[in-house]
């Protein structure tokens, strides 16, 4: 297989500061609102649940919104991400936000060799692993990282939604990509990015791959997690399908015709046993 780390790495890289840059990541607003948290954990609250005390790490944390974002609501929390240009960016706006956060380096299925101890709650958000080749072996690291009574928390983007012909402009939801896991990925090569940004990128080359959301929840049994919780959604924190969604009150996007064909996200709980 295509080293698709160091593909991925150099899409992300540059990446980190546009995206620091955008409004969507909204990062002025942490510094300046040492209250606020971000769409997407607060879409989660009453799922989350009270994390104080809790200690925590966020997997694939990017430039660490949502880590902030859970620092702030009591969880002591450690941020990872392969990306180095991200983790300056994370470490530069915990400085500047007061979080006291550490942020490791490191490609996610090797989290248990750089990561200490063990941890009462592992996040996942949105667009994470569709990064990575084998969602098996994630679930293994998960588990790996969790303390017993610990939870993993993750909501991402459904695998139908990725399976999605983005290009239809007919009103159509066509499947047209993988929705199983297989075991070359998807190669695309696009030139922008998922916020508003006028960087023109470089390293616009990315290796992908779907998971079925059955593989999933038969990934985090098989590492031995109990399941508590899985809910669909209609919505997600951007505009997924351009043209062809509305913003709702809650700040997140939904299909405009007919949302009910369309399971846009999914929340996934599950615990390890004492």
């Amino acid at each position: 297989m295509t080293d698709y780390l160091e593909i991925n790495r150099a899409n992300w890289d540059e990446r980190a500061a546009p995206h620091a840059a955008s409004p969507g990541y909204r990062v002025q607003k942490f510094v300046d609102d040492p209250a606020y948290i971000s769409d997407v954990v607060r879409f989660d609250l009453p799922r989350l649940g009270d994390v104080s005390g809790l200690r925590g790490v966020h997997l694939q944390c990017h430039i660490g919104t949502d880590t902030i974002s859970l620092s702030r609501l009591g969880a002591r929390m450690t941020g990872l991400d392969f990306s180095g240009a991200s983790l300056e960016q994370a470490r530069s706006l915990a400085a500047r936000a007061g979080a006291d956060i550490p942020f490791v380096q490191s490609d996610v299925y090797a989290a248990r060799e750089v990561l200490d101890g063990e941890f009462h709650l592992v996040f996942t958000g949105i667009g994470a692993i569709g990064w990575l080749p084998d969602i098996r072996r994630w679930a293994q690291t998960v588990a790996s990282l969790l303390a017993p009574g610990g939870r993993l928390f993750m909501r991402e983007g459904h695998p139908v939604l990725w399976s999605l012909d983005y290009d239809r402009t007919d009103g159509l939801l066509s499947i047209t990509e993988p929705y199983f896991e297989q075991k070359e990925p998807q190669i695309w090569d696009e030139p922008g990015t998922y916020v508003e940004s006028d960087h023109e990128f470089q390293h616009t080359l990315t290796h992908e791959w779907n998971h079925g959301l059955g593989e999933i929840v038969t990934a985090v049994l098989e590492a031995g997690l109990v399941l508590t919780g899985l809910e669909e959604h209609q919505s997600v924190p951007w505009e997924a399908l351009p043209g062809r969604m509305h913003k709702l009150d809650t700040k997140e996007w939904q299909l405009t015709e007919k949302p009910e064909r369309l399971p846009h996200t999914y929340t996934l709980q599950a615990r390890k046993p004492v």
